[in-house]
């Protein structure tokens, strides 16, 4: 299994290819006016700035739709005409201008909205509010827009951090499978799994609703392996990676392991944010904000478990979150704090990082997704 991955991985990227990138940012915190747009080249790593593709407020997080026409942005921020609640902004995508046209806002019923997916009907996008601690999900209309929810559930209790006196729900992924929702709770320490109905959109407590998390470790990203069979969480406050298994029937977790994301003897002030699964699947990144680097780890792939590798310094500050290109040849870590997105290039046997020399300034990019025309 593992020698047809690594040659699945090695013919992805014999064949070039560009692609468009559309970047989220924070326009409350810096000179940035919203979305921007970039063209890369998986032959070199480059990235090249083709401007501002959406002026919107704070438009964080960004997910495209599997038509490729549609663009949906997170408006994080905590109150909208006076009402305490975010927002997110439909847009259409002109693949040949890269720009984008605003189709509709609706409100999340929730506040400081963080992490959007579309389903894979392309009939529903599901989110989560950070600042409530809430999920919420909502219809696609035909022509890209959206309507108002059809399902939004509260979460109620804290833990035992300064942060956690209330949930936070900070990302959601949907299964392999699709019958589920996957949302880490970084308030309340849970992983919480919903059911999904694809015909309805209406999201549901599975049973059981949640994993328990070691108190205080602040669950914030997640991301399944490619065969479906374990799940990696990113603990914020701990800065550790906590290993499951995954059962695709009952939608359910089991706890294997849980690691340091952080060089043996590092004592600083430091904070995790994104997880990414390499697409071959064996390998598993993690990024640590104020250690300012990329945790770099191999997976087992018979038993899903860790092994911790290295962290590289992403050159930049407060790597909220970074991507790996469609070619799995690059892995794009974005600075927020500094403002840059630099490029390193991933070992396909071993999985760490090389810094490619291609750093690009940019006004404080949140989030980075891939677009083929």
């Amino acid at each position: 299994m593992i020698f047809a991955l690594l040659a699945a991985f090695t013919a992805s990227t014999a064949a070039a290819a560009e692609y468009l990138a559309f970047s989220g940012t924070y326009t409350n915190r810096s000179s940035s006016q919203g979305i921007y747009a970039f063209r890369f080249d998986t032959a070199t790593g480059k990235l090249t700035p083709l401007g501002l593709a959406a002026a919107t407020d704070n438009p964080s997080f960004l997910t495209i739709h599997q038509n490729k026409k549609f663009l949906y942005a997170v408006n994080e921020i905590g109150k909208y005409q006076g009402k305490d609640t975010g927002t997110v902004t439909a847009f259409a995508i002109d693949p040949a201008s890269h720009k984008l046209t605003e189709l509709n806002k609706v409100t999340t019923q929730g506040t400081i909205p963080c992490h959007l997916k579309v389903d894979k009907t392309g009939r529903f996008l599901v989110l989560v509010n950070y600042g409530s601690g809430s999920t919420a999900s909502f219809p696609i209309q035909p022509d890209g827009k959206l309507g108002e929810a059809v399902s939004v559930q509260q979460h109620t209790g804290s833990s035992v951090g300064p942060r956690q006196k209330g949930p936070h729900a900070h990302s959601i992924n949907f299964s392999p499978d699709f019958r589920y929702g996957v949302v880490a709770d970084l308030g309340l320490d849970k992983v919480f799994v919903y059911k999904f109905d694809s015909k309805s959109g209406a999201l549901t407590p599975n049973t059981p609703p949640a994993i328990d998390l070691k108190p205080g470790s602040g669950p914030r990203h997640f991301a399944f392996h490619p065969n479906g069979r374990f799940g990696y969480v990113i603990n914020e406050l701990a800065s550790t990676m906590t290993a499951m298994a995954y059962n695709a029937k009952a939608g359910s977790f089991t706890e294997l392991q849980t690691l340091s994301t952080l060089p043996a003897g590092f004592t600083g002030t430091t904070h995790t944010a994104e997880v990414v699964v390499h697409p071959s699947g064996r390998f598993v990144y993690g990024s640590n904000r104020g250690h300012d680097s990329i945790a770099v780890f191999t997976v087992d792939p018979a038993a899903g478990k860790l092994t911790f590798v290295e962290t590289t310094p992403t050159q930049g500050k407060t790597p909220r979150n970074f991507v790996i290109d469609p070619s799995g040849q690059f892995l794009l870590a974005e600075n927020q704090d500094s403002s840059s997105i630099v490029t390193f290039r991933i070992d396909a046997r071993t999985g760490r990082l090389t810094p490619t020399g291609e750093k690009l300034d940019t006004p404080m990019p949140v989030c980075l997704r891939f677009f083929s025309r």
